[in-house]
């Protein structure tokens, strides 16, 4: 069980890696885009609610059934408190998270606006 345990922190771990900085890597890749765009909409749903992630309850699932004692709360919070900056207000971190999740969705909004643009310039005789 400590294995599924291990596994599902190092996913929840890319998983947030992704959301962070996914939006870097999605450029000419609708999939890929669409994929990032619904994984930051569901991370400040579940930062800025009670509602725990999947991996959160999965992760802690697998460590209590491995007889560890299983975290309360968001993984982000406890992690980030529990090794790289303790005693870090869990308001601050969830502030930093839903910011950096909304620049993500600022930057597709940047693109789609951009991309709309580009759509309804007039044809000149060049681009023929």
């Amino acid at each position: 069980m400590i294995t599924a345990a291990v596994f599902i922190y190092f996913v929840h771990l890319l998983w947030v890696v992704f959301v962070t900085f996914g939006a870097l890597g999605t450029r000419g890749r609708p999939r890929w885009s669409a994929l990032h765009f619904l994984a930051s909409c569901s991370a400040i749903f579940t930062l800025t609610n009670t509602y725990p992630c999947p991996l959160t309850l999965a992760e802690n699932y697998f460590t209590g059934r491995a007889g560890l004692p299983a975290y309360e709360g968001r993984f982000i919070v406890h992690y980030l408190n529990h090794y790289i900056s303790p005693n870090l207000p869990a308001a601050l971190i969830v502030a930093v998270g839903v910011s950096l999740c909304c620049l993500n969705l600022g930057i597709y909004l940047w693109r789609f606006r951009n991309s709309r643009l580009r759509s309804r310039a007039p044809l000149v005789a060049e681009d023929l």
